[in-house]
């Protein structure tokens, strides 16, 4: 017995409030890998994708292949991942949704696909990408070729997506930390189906809630409650996965909010229940709303007052109003702004993204005193050009973050990007010379990963807000079709779920 399953990743989380269109180049730039390459990409000894992540959700996929008990040939299509960012173009995504199709369709008999998707991708004219894409991949498919799909737990369930594949799970983690995992874990599902060991059958609810669950850490007291009872779940015979979808607040789709999901071997009516119990767990956890965050000068005063922590390591400061990570920019100004005029007393390290100023300072001489305008230029309503003056540091082309210079402003030295700035890792100052444990504060550009990242340097951590796309309250910019909590006074979350679901009247009483 053996089966043929093709595998391909296509994945980035949009935010919806960005200017900045998301093309082809940035998957090239980021990762784009097919063939004979992904294969490499997903063996034992390589990087999945260097750079951010050394085993994801493909090398999960192959890993649960090798260890099958039948013999699997997979089918490598191709791998694109960017960082998150505005809304795809519509020559991007319909570029690489015809690609899939395509392949798919030159494949050859299939017994099985497996796609690691997102779950929050819009682009322009294209509201539901995963949505379309699935959809379009069961039409292509027929009926009878199952499909399992990993999403990250950001993601954003729908009727198109769940009704379009057989096995589907999301990240148990956040900060996110079991991406192949969660793959191994949904591709031994499909393995089972086409082995006739296991029938998948699953239920989803969908939440008119949009924040909740405090800082939403799964290993916090908040949150570690329903993932510890997903875990249970899925130990319990007959269940195999469980999953909550806790929604990227700033994705333009029109049913947005936490959605939760559960498949079974054969037993719908277990499915229901479960997807039901996590739905009321995770509706409970809406009064814990997102803390509130210090102002920039809340911020320096807290890294002034922290000399503890400055002397054994650093203070990260989180600039949560320009997460590149949650698909901003990477160009507001405000919290650099901060740091040159009042933590004159400090040393920072801090970074932005101005693609025209680090083309000027390229070929300037290193020591050489400039004056640069920084910011206003991708999102000129929300940012305000910023002038700042150093001398020219180290050059360094890189390929996540295109060409980088340092600016050495004195007490602070600012790297400067010519794409997004993704500051997650220590790596990305340190690879510019510039080492986290020497500063008094250090600016990242993330939620929460860089958390794990910078243990072995960060002595505290305080999250900044000034004004930018990734705030919380921008998100209440975005049109939804029905009232979703907190931005609206959402008593209950049974009546859009049936709505969203489609559920008539009748079958409404057949399900109770």
């Amino acid at each position: 017995m053996s089966f043929r399953i093709a595998y391909a990743r296509f994945a980035q989380e949009t935010n919806a409030l960005s200017p900045v269109r998301t093309t082809v180049e940035d998957f090239r730039r980021t990762h784009f890998v097919d063939g004979e390459a992904l294969l490499k990409a997903v063996s034992k000894k390589s990087h999945e994708v260097p750079g951010y992540v050394r085993n994801a959700e493909l090398s999960g996929f192959m890993r649960a292949c090798d260890e099958a008990a039948v013999a699997i040939e997979t089918v490598p299509l191709f791998s694109a991942w960017a960082v998150p960012n505005g809304p795809l173009s519509v020559e991007c995504f319909t570029y690489f949704r015809d690609r899939l199709l395509r392949e798919l369709a030159e494949a050859g008999p299939l017994d099985g696909v497996f796609l690691s998707l997102h779950g929050a991708m819009n682009a322009d004219d294209h509201p539901d990408c995963e949505g379309e894409l699935l959809t379009a991949v069961r039409a292509l498919l027929g009926p009878d070729v199952p499909v399992a799909i990993t999403l990250d737990l950001h993601g954003n369930l729908n009727r198109a997506v769940v009704e379009s594949v057989d096995i589907l799970a999301g990240y148990q983690t956040n900060p996110h930390r079991d991406h192949a995992k969660v793959a191994h874990k949904a591709t031994t599902a499909l393995i089972a189906r086409l082995a006739g060991r296991a029938r998948p059958v699953s239920a989803w609810r969908s939440l008119p809630l949009v924040l909740g669950g405090g800082t939403t850490i799964d290993f916090l007291p908040t949150m570690r409650p329903i993932f510890k009872r997903m875990k249970a779940m899925e130990r319990e015979p007959g269940v195999l996965c469980a999953s909550l979808f806790m929604c990227h607040p700033w994705n333009d789709t029109r049913a947005l909010g936490w959605s939760t999901h559960v498949v079974t071997d054969g037993d719908p009516a277990l499915a229901e229940r479960y997807a039901e119990e996590l739905a009321d767990m995770a509706w409970a956890l809406r009064l814990k709303q997102p803390p509130t965050f210090k102002n920039a000068s809340q911020a320096i005063d807290v890294v002034r007052k922290s000399k503890l922590a400055r002397r054994l390591g650093t203070v990260t400061l989180s600039d949560v109003s320009d997460v590149v990570s949650a698909g901003a920019p990477g160009e507001n100004p405000r919290l650099l702004e901060a740091l040159l005029n009042d933590a004159t007393d400090l040393l920072s390290y801090a970074a932005i993204r101005d693609t025209d100023v680090v083309a000027e300072l390229w070929d300037r001489a290193e020591g050489s005193t400039v004056t640069v305008a920084l910011s206003g230029k991708l999102h000129p309503e929300l940012n305000a050009p910023l002038t700042v003056t150093g001398r020219v540091g180290r050059k360094l082309p890189t390929q996540p973050f295109g060409r980088i210079v340092v600016l050495d402003c004195g007490h602070v030295k600012l790297a400067i990007t010519e794409d997004q700035p993704f500051v997650v890792k220590p790596s990305f100052y340190k690879d510019l010379g510039l080492d986290p444990l020497r500063a008094d504060a250090v600016m990242v550009k993330n939620f929460f990963p860089f958390l794990l990242f910078f243990l072995p340097y960060h002595r505290r951590t305080v999250f900044v807000q000034t004004k930018g796309v990734t705030d919380f309250d921008a998100a209440r910019d975005i049109a939804q079709d029905d009232p979703v909590y907190p931005f609206a006074p959402v008593a209950a979350w049974r009546p859009t779920d049936r709505k969203r679901r489609g559920l008539t009247a009748g079958a409404e009483a057949a399900q109770a």
